[in-house]
């Protein structure tokens, strides 16, 4: 995992060497080709990133639903001095 930071824009992959590491979690080898036939065949890739945006706006109602206030972060104002 990565550090949390602030940001504009979330993006979710499940890439070959991620799903290779699942299968094998698993009980099960996948080469890496065998990986990308399965992430292309029947649509399997668009259905897994329609259950990662499902799962995403779930989380972020969930999230609006037991917080009463979002507070926004204003950055500090810069003032700066000049010395005469």
């Amino acid at each position: 995992m990565t550090d949390k930071k602030p940001r504009e824009k979330v993006v979710a992959e499940i890439t070959l060497t991620y799903l290779t590491q699942v299968a094998a979690d698993a009980g099960r080898r996948l080469s890496h080709e065998e990986a990308l036939a399965f992430l292309n065949q029947e649509g399997r890739a668009y259905d897994m990133w329609k259950c990662m945006m499902e799962a995403g706006e779930q989380y972020i109602k969930s999230c609006l639903r037991t917080r009463a206030a979002i507070p926004l972060l204003r950055p500090a104002a810069n003032r700066g001095r000049v010395a005469v």
